[in-house]
């Protein structure tokens, strides 16, 4: 899952970077308004969720939000605020956010939110996602095949995750190299041909498939 972490202030930026990435998450940071608001617009850049701060240079988070969705961009947003400063939350809310946090926060807070939101915006109710005997717990970024853990690179992982959010759904593999690279990041669409063929070897047969000439799909064996 891909993330835009919108945050002017470089030590936060640094720390939530890190617990993100650390929790499985492909992350994009800016550190002003109007980056923002070009990244949040680009089609070609999708995310599956943004952590936006509303105090930014040159754009505010409540313009940029604003402008996201006029443009019609539905990505789950979350809000970080100023200590009870309410104004802010409603407008936020008001603007099109899903969900909001004050500063300062708990980052296991904020993930558990951000969980939450991209769940739901994929249809899914549960921490747990479940394909046959293969269950990928949200929470602790742990994926289980009948019981028994599963061990995963961080790749494989991401690969795996986004398949799991869209059960029985083609998708491509341009959408997951957008989905579980950075922007800067090196991408080789080769390479996710690797992480399905290893994931191949340790899921049931028949879990991935494939889709010739347009992509994959998770069923249920």
């Amino acid at each position: 899952m891909r993330v835009l972490l919108v945050e002017d202030e470089p030590t936060i930026a640094a720390q939530l970077t890190e617990a993100l990435e650390a929790a499985g998450y492909a992350v994009d940071v800016s550190g002003n308004g109007v980056d923002a608001h070009f990244q949040g617009i680009d089609e070609n850049q999708p995310f599956d969720a943004v952590v936006l701060d509303l105090g930014l240079p040159q754009m505010d988070g409540l313009t940029v939000l604003k402008k996201w969705r006029a443009a019609g961009r539905t990505m789950p947003v979350l809000i970080l605020t100023a200590r009870d400063n309410w104004h802010e939350k409603v407008a936020g809310i008001d603007a099109g956010a899903d969900d909001y946090l004050t500063k300062p926060f708990h980052m296991e807070e904020l993930l558990a939110r951000l969980r939450a939101l991209i769940r739901r915006a994929s249809g899914h109710a549960s921490a747990e996602l479940v394909c046959g005997d293969v269950v990928l717990d949200t929470r602790h970024s742990r994926v289980t095949v009948g019981g028994q853990a599963l061990t995963l690179t961080s790749h494989e992982y991401r690969v795996l995750d986004y398949l799991m959010h869209h059960p029985g759904q083609l998708v491509s593999r341009s959408d997951l190299i957008e989905h579980i690279y950075a922007q800067d990041f090196d991408r080789d669409s080769n390479t996710v041909e690797v992480f399905i063929a290893r994931l191949r070897k340790k899921l049931p047969e028949g879990v991935i498939e494939t889709v010739r000439g347009l992509g994959y799909r998770l069923v249920s064996p």
